[in-house]
């Protein structure tokens, strides 16, 4: 159909008819704009959605806390700090002298864990000496099965002599990584996603419907 037949066909409605089909574009219009703003917001919330369960994952996971700091041990100041998740654990041991002296150049630090039950025999992880500047850190990563509290013992082996402390520590569950999270959250985008489509297809019907 050609403009001029448009301009005729305008012509040829009556002034109801004109207001009718004007009501109706309004109309149209109108669920358009809402359909589009209700489009984002369901987006919108599902990257909030996704924001707050990874928040919570981290959160969940959370960074290393000590598990003692300066505890005296024999000619040391021994500090612990650990990410103690079921499955691979983290420890951080720091060591100084307590008369600020230079510790011994031949130093080796291990992690014993045991279940506080007794259920399992002790094990010991060997830590390695991590390159800082500020101070003397030793990192060691060991394995707990189960949630439950664990005996931790640090021990300090130099040709000096060896030393060693005690302290317990209740593993925790490990927290979401990055493809456990998009994981879990895939049934409800994928909702989010098939509902706004399944909308705009209905407006569109309608729409022609109405044309």
């Amino acid at each position: 159909m050609g403009l001029y037949s448009v301009v005729a066909e305008n012509r040829r409605r009556s002034p109801a008819q004109r207001r009718k089909d004007a009501k109706r574009n309004r109309v149209s219009k109108g669920l358009s704009l809402r359909l589009c703003a209700f489009a984002r917001e369901i987006f919108l919330l599902q990257f909030v959605i996704f924001f707050l369960l990874a928040a919570t994952a981290s959160a969940h996971e959370g960074p290393p806390f000590p598990l003692f700091l300066d505890q005296r041990v024999d000619r040391y100041l021994v500090s612990v700090w650990t990410d103690p998740d079921v499955g691979t654990a983290q420890f951080f041991v720091i060591v100084s002298r307590q008369d600020a002296g230079e510790l011994p150049a031949d130093l080796r630090v291990q992690i014993g864990v045991q279940p506080a039950s007794g259920r399992l025999t002790e094990t010991f992880y060997a830590a390695e000496r991590e390159n800082l500047q500020q101070q003397v850190q030793y990192k060691a990563e060991v394995h707990f099965d189960v949630e439950e509290l664990w005996r931790v013992r640090i021990r300090l082996e130099s040709a000096q002599g060896k030393s060693e402390t005690i302290a317990t520590v209740e593993a925790t569950p490990p927290g979401y990584g990055r493809w456990d999270l998009l994981l879990y959250l895939f049934p409800f985008l994928a909702i989010g996603v098939l509902w706004t489509i399944a909308l705009i297809r209905k407006f569109r019907r309608r729409r022609e419907e109405n044309h």
